[in-house]
Parts: C-alpha cells; sequence; structure tokens
C-alpha cells in the first residue's frame, strides 16, 4: 500500500510506542494496523492552493478546518463558471450565422461529446484513490509518469496561461466595443485602418489589464476568491436573460432594424436614416446614407453604380421564434476575408464598379471562415471540465463529487450550447448573427439584442464574467507551475516552485503574466483561441489515453469508485481529441506535440527519476513480459546474432570495481544495443552480506552510468567464488533473453602464490562457458585499454584468425568500429599458412570470403613453417614445469607441518615465483636450494620436460613472434584462445602458454566462440 506524503510524515514510530503485549510476535518495524487506520482517519488533504497559502497567513489560525463543500458548491458550479464565458457571448451568434444550425450544432456536439468523454475518463481516475492537489496535472503524471505528466503539464499551464488572455482579450472587446468605444487611444482614420487601430487599442489596454491583475493576484487571492461568488451570478443571469429574451420574442419581438442596400448589410455607425432620401418640411433632402455613397448631397451628383441600381430596405434584426427565419439559418455561409455581408434570397442587382467598396458603410468580414477555423474558435468554450477535479482537496467526499458534479455540468452547458444555437437560429436574423461586432444593430452586442429585459444585463455580466475569468486563470495558472516545479522532474524550471513565505508562487506569476502577454500581443481573440484549443486538447487526450491504457492493463491498484468507463469510450475520447486537434489547425497541432515532444524528451534526458506507479511502467512490464514470452527459448538466427554481455567485475575490499575500463570496452562493443548483465560475486552467505551486496549494487550501477554501460546489475553471493561464477553463468538472464557472451578481465596475478585459486576460477570459468555453449572474450591488459571519451585517431585492429569457430573474431572489430573510440581505426585480418597451404589462394579465398561478409578489412597471410625446437622454448618448458612441481611440494608439505615448513619454505622460495627464468636465475635459485635442507626440492632440477608441453610451447612461442612482428604497434590484437586441456592437472601449464602467446601486446582480446555460427554471407 502506498501512502500520501501526509499519511507517511504522520507514520514515524519506534518501539517505545508500542504496549501491545499481547502482539509480541509482531513486534517488528512495521506500525500496528490500529495505529494506521488511526492515522488514516485523521488524515486531511487540503489543496495546496488558495486555502492552504491564505490559512498561512492568518498566524491566529490553529487547525486546518475539515473541508465542507459538496457536489453543487465544489464541482458543479465551479466547472459552470469555467465552461461558459467569453465565446458564449461573443462569438457564439457569429458562429451560428456563419457555419449554419447544423454545421453547428455539429461543431458543438463534437466538441461537447469529446469533454463528456473525457470526464468519463477523468472520473475515473479521479476516485482511483485520493487525489491532492494539482488537479489533472497530478493524475496524468500518476497515471501515466513523469514524462508524460510534466510535458501534459506544461502543455496545460501553457493552455491555461493563454486562456487568461483570451479573457482578457475578450473583456477589453466588450469595453471598446459595446461599453465605451469613445475610450480607444487609437482611432481609425483611414479606410480599413479600424482593425489595425483595434488591435492597437487591444494591446495596450490588455497590458494594463494584466498588469493591474497580477498585482491583484500577488497582493491577495482571497478577494478573487471573494469575488468570484459575483462572476458566478454574473453569468448565470446573463444566460437567464438570453431564455427570457427568447420567449418574449415569441410574444413581442424587439426592434431592432437592419438597413440593407441591395442584399448588402450596411453599418449603422455612421448614419441615422436608412433611406435615401426624406421629406423636411414637403422638401426632399438627401440622407447622410446619400452622402456616404454619392460626391455631394444633390441629387444629381454622381453615385456608387450599386449605390444607384438598388433600393435601400429595413428588415427586423430579430424578427422572433415564430418568424421561420430558422430554414434561412440552417445551411453555412462561409466567406473569404474582408466580403460584405449579405442577405440571402434577397433581390440585387450587381453594378459595374465594385471597385472601392472598403470605404462603404457595409458590414465587412474580418476574418477568412471555414468550418475547421471555427472549430478551433469555438473549442475553448467547452473547456474548464477540470475546475472540479482542481479543488479536490476543498470536497466533502471528492470521489462522489467530481464524476457527479462534472458530468452534470458538462450535460447543462452542452444543453445550454445546443439549445442556444437552435434558438439563435430561430430568432435573429443570418446578417445579424454574421455580423460579429454588431454593427449593423448599432453597435449592440448580438446576442444582448436579443437578451431580455435589456442588452446591457448581457454586455455587463458577460464583462465581469470574462473578467473574473481572466483573474481566476492567473490565480489557477501559476499553481500550476508551481506544482510540476516542486515535484522536480523539469529541472528548468525549479525555481519557479518558490515564492512568498506563505507559498504564493510569485516567481511562477511573473512567467505566467509574461507569457500572457504574448497572447495580448497577438491581439485578436480569434487568433489566440486555436492555440489554447491545442493545448486543451492534448492534455484532454492523455487524460483519456491515462484511463485506456490503466484499464487495459488491469493493475491490482487501479480500482475506481466510478464505475461507469471502459477504455473503449477512453479510446473514442482520444482519438476524438486526436482528430479536433488536427481539424482546428494541423500546424498547431504539429507545433503543440513538438514542444510536449521536446518536453517529453528533455525529461527522459535530465529529468529525475520518479517512480509513480504510473501506467507507462506497468505498460512497459506488460510489453516486456509479452516480448519475452514471443521471444523463442533457443539461440537466434544467425542473421539476428549479437553478443549479449555478461561482463564479469572484480571488486575490492570497499566493493568498488577493479577495473572500470571493462565496462568502458562494454559500452564500446555495445553502444547501447542488445542485452548487458554486469555480474560480480561476493564470498560469503547472504545474510551476512546484504548490506555489502547492497553497497556493491549502487557502485556497479554508478559505474554503469558513469560509463554509459546500459543493462542489468546482478550481485551474487555464494559460499565460494567458483560457485558463484558458475550461477552467474547459469541463471544469469529471463527466458529468451539470456547472455551468450561472457566477457572477464585477464588475472593478472595469476602467478603469485597467495593467489592460487584466481588461475583456477579462470580456466574452470572458460571450461564453464565452453560447455554452456557461450562465448568467451578475455581482455588482457585491460586498464590500457582506451575510455570512452578517448579518441584513436590512427592505428590497426588487428584480427589474428587461426581457426574458424563461428566468425567471431570478425564480427567483433565491426562492432568496435561503430563506436567513436575506435572509428579511425583500420581493419586488418592475419592468418597462417602452415607447410601445406597454398599462402596466395588462401588470401584470395579469404578476401572474397571478406567480400561476402561486406566488411572492409586488409588481408594478409602468414607463412609460419615447421622448423626445430629451440633451445629456449626447451628450457621455457622446464622451467614452467619445474615451477608447477615445486608449487604442488609446497602445498603437500604445508598441509602436513604447517607452522615449520612455512618457514623453511619461505626462505627457500621467493615471495613472487616468477614464470620468466633466464639462466642466471636458474643458477642461483638452484644454488640457493643447495643450500637449504629440504628433500623435497632436490629432485626437482633433475627433471626432463614432458613432450607434449614442449610442442604446446613451441607454438606459442612461434605464434607470438609472429604476431609481435606484425601487430605490436596495432592498437588492438584479437586472438583466437586455445580451450583448457582436458586433463585438469595441466591447468597451470595452460595458464603459462596462454601468457606467452601474448607477451609483449599492449592491449588484447582472446576470444573464444561458442561453436556455433554469428555471421552470414546471405541477406
Amino acid at each position: 500500500m502506498t501512502l500520501p506524503l501526509q499519511y507517511r510524515e504522520g507514520l514515524q514510530y519506534n518501539h517505545v510506542a508500542f504496549n501491545y503485549k499481547d502482539l509480541l510476535l509482531f513486534f517488528d518495524i512495521n506500525p500496528m494496523v490500529s495505529s494506521l487506520l488511526n492515522k488514516l482517519a485523521n488524515y486531511t488533504n487540503v489543496t495546496q492552493g488558495v486555502v492552504e497559502h491564505e490559512a498561512d497567513e492568518d498566524s491566529k489560525r490553529k487547525e486546518v478546518k475539515v473541508p465542507r463543500m459538496g457536489t453543487f458548491i465544489g464541482v458543479y458550479l465551479p466547472c459552470l463558471q469555467n465552461i461558459l464565458g467569453v465565446i458564449l457571448f461573443l462569438r457564439l451568434t457569429w458562429i451560428v450565422g456563419t457555419a449554419g444550425v447544423l454545421e453547428s450544432f455539429i461543431i458543438v456536439f463534437m466538441c461537447c461529446a469529446c469533454t463528456m468523454l473525457t470526464a468519463i475518463s477523468m472520473s475515473a481516475i479521479a476516485t482511483n484513490g485520493v487525489v491532492p492537489a494539482g488537479g489533472s496535472y497530478y493524475m496524468i503524471s500518476r497515471s501515466l509518469g513523469p514524462e508524460f505528466g510534466g510535458a501534459v503539464g506544461l502543455c496545460f499551464y501553457l493552455g491555461t496561461t493563454f486562456a487568461g488572455a483570451m479573457y482578457i482579450l475578450g473583456t477589453i472587446e466588450i469595453l471598446l466595443t459595446y461599453i465605451s468605444p469613445s475610450a480607444a487611444i487609437f482611432k481609425g482614420e483611414e479606410a480599413g485602418g479600424e482593425a489595425e487601430a483595434m488591435l492597437n487599442n487591444m494591446r495596450v489596454y490588455g497590458t494594463c489589464i494584466i498588469i493591474l491583475m497580477a498585482i491583484v493576484v500577488f497582493v491577495g487571492v482571497k478577494y478573487v476568491n471573494k469575488l468570484a461568488l459575483v462572476f458566478l451570478a454574473c453569468v448565470i443571469l446573463s444566460i437567464i436573460a438570453i431564455y427570457a429574451g427568447v420567449i418574449k420574442t415569441a410574444i413581442d419581438p424587439p426592434d431592432f432594424p437592419i438597413c440593407l442596400l441591395g442584399n448588402r448589410t450596411l453599418s449603422k455607425r455612421s448614419f441615422d436614416v436608412c433611406a435615401k432620401f426624406t421629406e423636411r418640411n414637403n422638401e426632399t433632402k438627401t440622407t447622410n446614407l446619400w452622402l456616404l455613397f454619392c460626391n455631394s448631397s444633390l441629387p444629381t451628383a454622381m453615385c456608387d453604380d450599386y449605390f444607384s441600381l438598388n433600393n435601400v430596405t429595413e428588415i427586423q434584426g430579430i424578427p422572433g421564434i415564430l418568424s421561420g427565419v430558422l430554414i434561412d439559418n440552417l445551411w453555412s455561409t462561409y466567406s473569404e476575408k474582408g466580403s460584405i455581408v449579405e442577405k440571402k434570397n434577397q433581390p440585387s442587382i450587381s453594378g459595374s464598379e465594385d471597385i472601392k467598396v472598403g470605404g462603404r458603410p457595409y458590414v465587412f468580414t474580418d476574418i477568412m471562415t471555414y468550418f475547421t477555423v471555427l472549430v478551433g474558435i469555438y473549442f475553448p468554450s467547452v473547456t474548464g471540465i477540470m475546475a472540479g477535479s482542481n479543488r479536490s482537496g476543498d470536497l466533502k467526499d471528492a470521489q462522489k463529487s467530481i464524476p457527479t458534479g462534472t458530468i452534470l455540468a458538462i450535460s447543462t452547458t452542452s444543453f445550454i450550447y445546443l439549445s442556444c444555437i437552435v434558438l439563435f437560429g430561430a430568432c435573429i436574423e443570418g446578417v445579424v448573427l454574421r455580423d460579429k461586432y454588431g454593427e449593423a444593430v448599432n453597435g449592440n452586442l448580438v446576442v444582448g439584442t436579443l437578451a431580455w429585459p435589456s442588452p446591457w444585463v448581457i454586455v455587463i455580466g458577460s464583462f465581469f464574467s470574462t473578467c473574473g475569468a481572466g483573474l481566476q486563470s492567473l490565480t489557477g495558472a501559476p499553481r500550476l507551475l508551481q506544482a510540476i516545479a516542486r515535484d522536480g522532474i523539469v529541472p528548468f524550471i525549479q525555481v519557479f516552485g518558490h515564492g512568498k513565505a506563505n507559498g504564493e508562487p510569485t516567481w511562477a506569476l511573473l512567467l505566467t503574466a509574461a507569457i500572457c502577454e504574448i497572447g495580448i500581443l497577438i491581439a485578436s481573440l480569434d487568433n489566440v483561441a486555436p492555440i489554447l484549443s491545442m493545448f486543451f486538447l492534448m492534455c484532454y487526450m492523455f487524460v483519456n489515453l491515462a484511463c485506456a491504457v490503466q484499464t487495459l492493463l488491469r493493475t491490482p491498484n487501479w480500482r475506481p469508485r466510478f464505475k461507469y468507463y471502459h477504455w473503449t469510450l477512453s479510446f473514442l475520447g482520444m482519438s476524438l481529441c486526436l482528430a479536433l486537434m488536427f481539424i482546428c489547425s494541423w500546424y498547431y497541432a504539429l507545433i503543440a506535440m513538438l514542444i510536449a515532444g521536446c518536453i517529453y524528451k528533455y525529461i527522459e534526458y535530465r529529468g529525475a527519476e520518479k517512480e509513480w506507479g504510473d501506467g507507462i511502467r506497468g505498460l512497459s512490464l506488460n510489453a516486456a513480459r509479452y516480448a519475452l514470452l514471443r521471444v523463442e527459448d533457443g539461440p537466434p538466427h544467425t542473421k539476428n546474432w549479437r553478443p549479449q554481455l555478461l561482463v564479469l567485475l572484480n571488486l575490492d575490499c570497499e566493493q568498488l570495481v577493479k577495473h572500470p575500463r571493462l565496462l568502458s570496452f562494454t559500452s564500446q562493443l555495445k553502444a547501447g544495443k542488445g542485452l548487458t548483465i554486469v555480474g560480480s560475486v561476493l564470498q560469503g552467505t547472504y545474510l551476512d552480506k546484504c548490506v555489502e551486496t547492497q553497497k556493491a549494487e549502487e557502485n556497479v550501477k554508478a559505474l554503469m552510468a558513469v560509463e554509459k554501460t546500459k543493462g542489468f546489475c546482478q550481485i551474487v553471493v555464494s559460499p565460494s567464488f567458483r560457485d558463484g561464477i558458475s550461477h552467474l553463468i547459469q541463471s544469469a538472464g529471463l527466458g529468451g533473453m539470456k547472455h551468450n557472451t561472457v566477457l572477464m578481465a585477464w588475472p593478472q596475478s595469476w602467478k603469485q602464490t597467495e593467489n592460487h585459486f584466481s588461475w583456477k576460477n579462470f580456466v574452470d570459468t572458460v571450461r564453464e562457458t565452453t560447455a554452456a555453449q557461450q562465448a568467451l572474450l578475455v581482455a588482457k591488459n585491460i586498464d590500457l585499454f582506451p575510455t570512452n571519451q578517448e579518441r584513436f585517431t590512427e592505428g590497426n585492429i588487428d584480427v589474428w584468425w587461426i581457426v574458424h569457430d563461428g566468425g567471431m573474431l570478425m564480427l567483433l572489430p565491426f562492432l568496435l568500429r561503430q563506436h567513436k573510440v575506435w572509428r579511425k581505426c583500420k581493419m586488418r585480418i592475419f592468418t597462417v599458412a602452415q607447410m601445406d597451404d597454398n599462402s596466395i589462394q588462401m588470401k584470395k579465398d579469404l578476401q572474397m570470403f571478406l567480400y561476402h561478409l561486406r566488411l572492409n578489412a586488409e588481408v594478409e597471410v602468414v607463412e609460419m613453417f615447421e622448423n626445430d625446437i629451440s633451445a629456449f622454448t626447451y628450457e621455457k618448458t622446464l622451467m614452467m614445469e619445474q615451477r608447477s612441481q615445486m608449487l604442488k611440494q609446497m602445498q603437500n608439505t604445508a598441509s602436513r607441518s604447517a607452522p615449520a615448513v612455512k618457514a623453511t619454505v619461505a626462505a627457500a622460495m621467493p615471495e613472487k615465483v616468477q614464470m620468466t627464468w633466464t639462466k642466471e636465475k636458474f643458477v642461483a635459485e638452484k644454488h640457493k636450494n643447495k643450500d637449504t635442507n629440504v628433500s623435497g626440492f632436490k629432485d626437482i632440477f633433475n627433471m626432463k620436460p614432458n613432450q607434449s608441453n614442449v610442442r604446446r610451447m613451441h607454438t606459442a612461442v612461434k605464434l607470438n613472434g609472429v604476431v609481435l612482428n606484425k601487430s605490436q604497434h596495432a592498437q588492438l590484437v584479437l586472438l583466437n584462445m586455445p580451450g583448457p586441456p582436458k586433463n585438469r592437472k595441466g591447468d597451470e601449464n595452460y595458464m603459462e602458454f596462454l601468457e606467452v602467446l601474448t607477451e609483449g601486446l599492449d592491449r588484447v582480446l582472446l576470444v573464444r566462440g561458442s561453436g556455433r555460427e554469428v555471421i552470414t554471407i546471405y541477406s
């Protein structure tokens, strides 16, 4: 059972705390059940947000009140307030007029279905345990892991921040367009300059309002919270006013006349009378409208061609719900930017001049419209469904309230939006609906013209609701960023986790205001809306993904109290979110995905390691299990063969790795591909060596991280080193993912008397790898091998191919040269020709073989003819056998009389028996032994060498001479490793042969193949 931090901090206990005399059997480090239940019962989960920070300011407050909000106050109303907002009041009528009732219905239905499916997934996640502060970020990060959580959390933060910018732009639009147009700083003097002037006004006023709001949030968030009820009341009253206005249109439609010239809609901002002529004092006079189209006020003046050919007519802007205007508004009327808003089915005569329409008092469209643009602009109006989950700490029963309140709020708002679409289409004339800023209705808010008792109810209500929504965005976004920063998963934003003494996120607020200013500088609500749509859609998509993953994995901890979910619904919601992203704007969608992907990879590369029991970890385990079951338990095909390494490390008394460069060589050989198991053996019993095992594992893993060796660590404790190595060779790996190659270092100190067992363990390891049909790589002089930071600018990798044992000698240099260390080294292959071999033909065959293998290498055939055994070889063999015999006699003597004989042997033998014997050393040793009275050593110097050993030594000496001649300056020499003798009595001689074979070479890799082919000429 994983407890929240508050639980764990409360469960500090010691042995003194227990008085359970009847339960002494269970007197362990774990708490008693009653103690645990007591802690859980007293646990209160207060939101790490406004309530907590304001509580800190009150020093007299000694205890936190138990949260008492229910479903209606805590979830339903906040969601309602967040969902219903600026788009409903400023853009929904325009969307209905442009897309038509049917397509608008489809847009709203798609968006509402998306949020409903997301709410179902969110309800399942929110009711699967306690959801602390952090809301959607907490749910996603704990369900999908820190990488997804950080990426989507930051996207959600950006969405909330841009939502703040959108609300502020909506506030300014209401202020400058409908409340006080005279407050505009910039005026549009020239034709077509009004739009640019409006954008500049937006930027100036927006910057001022952001600064003002940031100061309010910084000074005290409690004032924002106290005003929340006022803002909510404004929203609800505005909605009621709209429905009341619709009912009134059935009885007494309001009088909002629209002036049309032909079928073109005219803006009433610059004239008052909708006619060409008026009768004053029995005289016919031209109107202000005439002056806008003609060059003088005289009836004989030159006028605009279209103005002359068409009549001016007046129609009702709001004919009412019973007028049948719904039929005209069913279909879409998309248009280009700058085109005139025209009434369908209205008689019109085209003029010959459509040249200077820009200066005429027509109502123009300000952007190009099509279906996908409207989806992007509308979608922010259905966001806000996370408001309940963000307040989970303030609820009586979050697991009951969040699903009920959120789904009810979405159902309510969906009904409001869908009904408003039908009602707007049934009550309002199409040209008025398409008039975004209400120019045809004297500059009134279009939805306000429908409202009862006055348009000002909607104007004032929408102004305060958008202002409040902007304040709430500036309050919530910094806390979301602070929650992400405090999690420590994105290192570069950790500074934003700090704030005032009471926890207020000061730095996060400054960043939020700065990002919000970017949205303000864009200055167009229609351009900002699709941006935040992307970020919200991505967040919702991952909420659905989190629920689907958890459901499909069926992890034991996945037990939501909300039962009305299914993975197919989550998958449908995820697909719908993804589709809406690309419907809104494919390039914005790609940019949002790129941002999220970059954050994901950054967290994966630099972020802190977190284990939250998330679904992606569970998915990885399931995928690994599935893949392991599918991998056939046996050797792979030759084309798929690569060395899967078991690296045997030696540790010192401090549990540190003796030869770190063995891991460097591993990473150079593997380059992150395939399986790598790094193993080591501690001698003793596991109960005694438990702490040392953990320390050794930590040290090895730390070194693996430094050397960038990707793999697994396995430390084995065994009574004997020999058995531990055997266990590793037999049992390392799992199923089909087992090692096929063992890599180890050459035992440099094998000749020392105190390391009697080192060479025995080595030879037994060679035998065991052969028995297990595994390849063996032995790195001699491993401390001279290069680190990962070194680079060879020139040199050769020499392969001495003596016998064919599967082609591993060919494959290893190819793999090494993939790494930066060895990339510039050339590959040379030497093979040995005997007396009966045709060396010229051998070279041609080898070149052809390498050509088919697609390997680039120089080829050389070295002739090594049979000749007489030299005196040096004979003497070397003799010295080897004498040394071996001497060590055996020492062991026998030591076992019979330990103290006395040990002293005698110490006098008779040097501290370290050297293998390289010169004639002078031999004579000195002989005389030294003559002076001693140990009779066992007298016969050693009269023995004759074994002829079989002489032949083997002859081969080693001869081959070593040839290798030294050709490869003494090579960066690396790869040699076939001869097998150990069948008779165990010759093990020590085997070590001597290998020593002689590699004498004088700096870096040697002895290779013993497994006997199966590892490289092929076929595709």
